[in-house]
């Protein structure tokens, strides 16, 4: 038995009178704004034109929404979409994955490096400050929807999650807050190292640390988390641990080669 259980059911609808948001849109877009924040200070601090920041939040933004939207469809539902090619598009009707919006950040990054002549470890190392805040409030929003939830736990922080009839009545971890909470947290870690290393990062060095720690949460937390779809449950390790390995190779790479490297960009410096 559970020293505390908490009963989840609240609306995924704000009412501001006659106006109806939904509250994973809400959160959404709060945690672009709280990056947009982030890299606003990065920026005038480091005295860079924020013109090139206009561009990387528009960038960054078609990402993440068609990232994850086609890392959904093409990782969770394939099956199901091959048939129904319109559907895709339909983003209204719920369904992305965080793996598909980290594919397409990479590529919309080295997009913009190419097309605004910056440094792309200067970059990528500011970037991965600020993508774990919007990751934060994604997973806000899902615990909002009372989705992506956990196993039966007798912990006492377990949710009671009425909103679900598939949940049942026992608590569940609640891996929404253990993947946001862990999200802030890498935030925080290189917002600390930032100030402190006043800005002067080893390239890779920060988006090493993003990547290794951001994903080996993610793959830890997936073995106390219901599997979102039926043919996971044959399956060793879920598509999310599965999705998460590279990433975590490609985080030590990264910090590696940051560790070593003794040239250090001062600024968004143009491609040599």
């Amino acid at each position: 038995m559970t020293l505390l259980q908490i009963f989840w059911n609240p609306s995924p609808v704000l009412h501001l009178g006659s106006i109806e948001l939904r509250w994973y849109g809400v959160l959404f877009a709060l945690g672009f704004f709280l990056a947009y924040s982030v890299l606003f200070w990065v920026f005038k601090k480091e005295k860079v034109s924020f013109k090139l920041l206009d561009w990387l939040t528009f960038y960054f933004f078609l990402a993440v929404l068609v990232g994850a939207r086609l890392g959904h469809c093409f990782f969770y539902e394939w099956s199901y979409y091959k048939n129904h090619i319109a559907e895709i598009f339909m983003v209204w009707k719920g369904g992305l994955a965080s793996h598909g919006a980290a594919i397409a950040i990479v590529i919309v990054l080295i997009i913009y490096v190419r097309q605004f002549k910056v440094n792309v470890w200067w970059l990528f190392d500011r970037v991965a400050i600020a993508i774990p805040i919007v990751a934060a409030f994604v997973r806000f929003g899902n615990l909002m929807n009372s989705e992506i939830y956990g196993h039966v736990t007798s912990l006492p922080w377990g949710f009671v999650y009425q909103g679900d009839k598939d949940a049942g009545i026992l608590p569940r971890h609640p891996t929404e807050l253990y993947e946001a909470f862990t999200y802030l947290l890498i935030t925080a870690l290189l917002l600390f190292l930032y100030r402190k290393q006043e800005g002067v990062i080893r390239p890779g060095f920060f988006v090493g640390i993003f990547l290794i720690i951001m994903f080996c949460a993610r793959f830890l937390i997936e073995f106390v988390k219901e599997v979102q779809m039926p043919f996971e449950k044959g399956m060793a390790l879920d598509m999310g641990q599965w999705l998460s390995i590279p990433f975590i190779l490609l985080g030590v790479y990264f910090l590696y080669h940051g560790m070593k490297s003794d040239k250090i960009p001062k600024g968004p410096i143009a491609i040599k």
